[in-house]
């Protein structure tokens, strides 16, 4: 023992000799990444962060990956807009962003990382044929559920008729 010990050094030691690290889980056990394939990746410790915690990383892209990234969900993530202006806007902001984009430095000897811009009549005539479709499955969709179901094509008074016995049964009027 040393002549002197710090603070931290005797609270260590008095806890080793009250036995307070004894039968810890994972004693004995090698520590997780130590010894692993993944060892000689400098950044191995923060990739378990991010999937161990399940963390979005899109904020931490460079901006032309991400863009990238954006222009590949399209058209699909453009079904849910209802107006052909309201595609247009998204596209054309898009491509704003894109030519935002462009402008920046060129920082280092590599050069930059370019994202493409759109063609919007395209992706408009992509995005009416994919409405389409949905539209079109959906009817059939409908269609066989009507087929299957007697009661969609029922009358209204067999329907409220049917209704009826379910407020007797509950004793509502």
């Amino acid at each position: 023992m040393d002549p002197w010990e710090s603070p931290v050094e005797r609270a260590i030691r008095e806890a080793q000799e009250r036995g307070e690290f004894d039968n810890l889980p994972g004693a004995g056990k090698p520590l997780r990444g130590i010894g692993a394939s993944d060892v000689d990746d400098p950044d191995w410790w923060v990739k378990g962060l991010v999937q161990r915690e399940q963390l979005d990383m899109t904020g931490a892209m460079p901006p032309a990956i991400a863009l990238r990234k954006e222009r590949q969900t399209y058209p699909e993530s453009l079904l849910d807009l209802r107006t052909e202006e309201s595609v247009r806007a998204v596209l054309e902001d898009f491509n704003r962003r894109v030519k935002l984009d462009r402008l920046r430095p060129a920082v280092g000897p590599v050069p930059p990382l370019l994202a493409p811009t759109v063609d919007v009549e395209d992706m408009v005539g992509q995005w009416r044929r994919l409405r389409e479709e949905r539209a079109e499955q959906a009817r059939r969709t409908a269609a066989a559920a009507a087929a299957v179901s007697p009661a969609a094509g029922t009358s209204r008074a067999a329907r409220r008729g049917r209704a009826a016995w379910i407020r007797r049964l509950l004793g509502r009027s």
